[in-house]
């Protein structure tokens, strides 16, 4: 068995065919152990960082940074005994991958597919093309024209006909005025007004044709415009949300709440002493809200499938978390069998995982339900997009402190605006409406909510 192995890029899951290499954790010389972490790769759903198979001495990577490399194709490889002796010459090892592949004759696909037959490339970048220079033409010595002189200011604009006009012109006094004010000669345009005046907007329109061959054309200036390359999580991103605002049609319901006694109730809890060393945020109440809601209304819970609706007895709960590298919704897997202060920690663990950068593929699939925490960026409410897969998504707005009508009067109360969208083939209006309620109930008075459902 050879001594220099070579680890191909594994499938990442979730029907993934492609990766690009983020950054390399080893370099070649660099000794590793097993299930050390060699090089970070971000898929369509995630950066993940893949360990070694084997322990040993690295000796080649075969692919750059920045290279979008397909499931089954080599990136590294390993010397499992480095101490057995000088190793082959690093040409003829940087060779075997296109050896290899060009043997098997495959095109790598999913798990167990066989190697790529083509080696990666970089992903070329886009670039506006060099400006083209015309070749100079030879001009005979009779007919060659004089240097072009400097451009003189603008002259009056002319009449297309280039007569000016030796009569009377036809204008009102303020379009006189205006004339004089511009500079503009009224004796060289051709009136659109009554018998032939002239009007505001042939002085106007004069001046602009006359300023327009000096000002500068900044529509289509390239090097003022940023290029972004749409890809992994953003692209699966877009796609997803393309598709799922086309595919199912959308309702969306909002719901604003007096939350002032949820408020209380969440700093009664963070004086709990079981409760000191775990962080308490509204959105622990919103989930444990949603969480109680769909209890009560489990069609909420479910997914279209065509000729069928799948409703479903577990609650993977997931929470849109914005990262540097596009909206990423992992989730808390069967959150609804969880006690309230697991879920505090998992809400926590999945925030911070996620701006992070380390949310795995495993962590956003299978969602059921989603909540949007778009208060935390100051904004009220919103009209969510479904998630693919799941029937409703529920926009949690800012917290603020408004004049509210309480017991007649009006007092300064701590408020918030809810939005729930729905696919309306699964979920009618009464539905939306009585679980968006239910959601308010609770977060309006959480402990009257728990006395009443239990």
């Amino acid at each position: 068995m050879t001594r220099i192995k070579q680890f191909d890029l594994p499938d990442l899951g979730e029907g993934l065919t492609e990766g690009e290499i983020l950054k390399w954790l080893v370099a070649v010389g660099d000794d590793v152990e097993l299930n050390q972490p060699i090089v970070e790769v971000e898929t369509a759903k995630a950066a993940v960082e893949i360990p070694a198979k084997w322990a040993g001495r690295v000796t080649a990577l075969f692919c750059e940074e920045g290279a979008v490399v397909e499931v089954g194709t080599a990136i590294i490889a390993i010397d499992t005994d480095p101490a057995a002796g000088d190793l082959p010459e690093p040409a003829a090892a940087a060779e075997q991958p296109a050896e290899r592949g060009a043997a098997a004759g495959r095109t790598p696909v999913l798990v167990g597919y066989g190697p790529r037959t083509t080696a990666a490339t970089r992903r070329p970048r886009r670039s506006p093309p060099p400006a083209t220079v015309p070749a100079p033409t030879a001009t005979p010595a009779a007919v060659r024209p004089e240097p072009a002189p400097a451009p003189a200011p603008a002259p009056a604009p002319a009449p297309a006909n280039g007569v000016v006009h030796a009569g009377p012109v036809l204008a009102k006094p303020p379009v006189r005025k205006l004339a004089r004010d511009l500079g503009v000669d009224l004796r060289a345009l051709t009136g659109t007004g009554p018998l032939g005046s002239i009007t505001r907007a042939d002085v106007q329109g004069a001046l602009e044709a006359a300023v327009a061959p000096t000002r500068p054309d900044v529509r289509f200036d390239a090097s003022r415009e940023q290029r972004i390359p749409v890809k992994g999580v953003r692209k699966l991103t877009a796609a997803n949300m393309v598709a799922s605002a086309f595919t199912a049609p959308h309702v969306t319901e909002f719901l604003t709440v007096d939350v002032t006694r949820g408020m209380r109730a969440l700093d009664r809890l963070r004086e709990q002493r079981e409760w000191r060393d775990v962080r308490v945020s509204p959105l622990l109440l919103v989930a444990k809200a949603v969480l109680l809601a769909i209890g009560r209304h489990p069609m909420v819970n479910s997914t279209w499938a065509g000729d069928e609706i799948v409703v479903k007895d577990y609650v993977n709960l997931g929470i849109a978390a914005a990262t540097d590298r596009g909206l990423l919704v992992p989730n808390i897997k069967d959150a609804g069998r969880l006690p309230m202060r697991r879920l505090a920690y998992e809400l926590n663990e999945l925030v911070r995982t996620a701006r992070a950068g380390k949310t795995t593929p495993s962590d956003m699939s299978g969602g059921t339900f989603t909540i949007t925490n778009v208060g935390v960026f100051g904004v009220d409410a919103g009209t969510p997009i479904l998630p693919p897969g799941e029937s409703a998504i529920l926009a949690f707005g800012a917290v603020r402190e408004t004049p509210w009508v309480h017991k007649g009067k009006v007092k300064p109360r701590q408020v918030t605006t809810l939005s729930l969208s729905f696919d309306h083939r699964i979920i009618d209006g009464e539905l939306g409406s009585r679980f968006l309620a239910d959601v308010g109930r609770f977060l309006a008075d959480p402990e009257a909510a728990l006395l009443a459902w239990s």
